[in-house]
């Protein structure tokens, strides 16, 4: 008799949650597809005889972390830019650029 095959969408949610949390910019992206890809594989496993209910709990999980890290750390960009971004002068920035050496070139 042979072994039941493992979810491949519990596989994929496990690496999609993964990377969710370690990749930035899409991190994300890839936490929510992490957590869609569990909840269909919690499914598919309730009607199967397939294996991989530790890797869609640990794909769950890690989507879930990726989403709220990213979430927060955009919200604080988005925060900081909205009471921070409207400070800045723009002669601030003229006056340090004209204090850079000009290089002469041929």
């Amino acid at each position: 008799m042979t072994p039941p095959k493992t979810n491949g969408k519990a596989i994929a949610s496990m690496v999609l949650g993964i990377l969710s949390v370690m990749i930035l910019y899409i991190g994300f992206i890839l936490g929510i597809l992490a957590i869609i890809f569990a909840a269909l594989s919690f499914k598919e496993l309730k009607r199967g005889y397939e294996q991989g209910k530790g890797m869609a709990i640990a794909g769950l999980v890690c989507g879930i972390i990726g989403v709220l890290l990213w979430g927060l750390i955009l919200l604080f960009v988005v925060l900081a830019v909205a009471f921070f971004g409207s400070d800045i002068d723009s002669s601030t920035l003229y006056d340090v650029m004209s204090t850079v050496p000009r290089v002469k070139t041929a």
